[in-house]
């Protein structure tokens, strides 16, 4: 936890700030229920969100099978860097 951390974002955002766990994560056990991730998770879960009023940015194939999941390469990434 960086000291003071708070203090400044509320000083540059004008207005309330505070640490927080993600919300709604599963499947990873315990490892991102902690604030160094709620940034992270939440940017994602808002682009998540945000996809299903614009619609797949990517067209989808019939071929579903043969493109690499993303969510299980994020989670490698995590396992590996973590």
């Amino acid at each position: 936890k960086m000291e003071g951390a708070v203090e400044l974002a509320e000083e540059i955002f004008h207005m309330p700030v505070r640490l927080a766990l993600p919300k709604g994560v599963r499947g990873m056990g315990d490892i991102l229920n902690s604030p160094i991730y709620a940034t992270g998770i939440g940017l994602l879960q808002y682009a998540k969100q945000d996809s299903h009023h614009q619609g797949d940015a990517v067209p989808l194939d019939d071929d579903v099978e043969d493109r690499p999941n993303v969510l299980n390469r994020m989670k490698a990434w995590f396992q590996g860097n973590f």
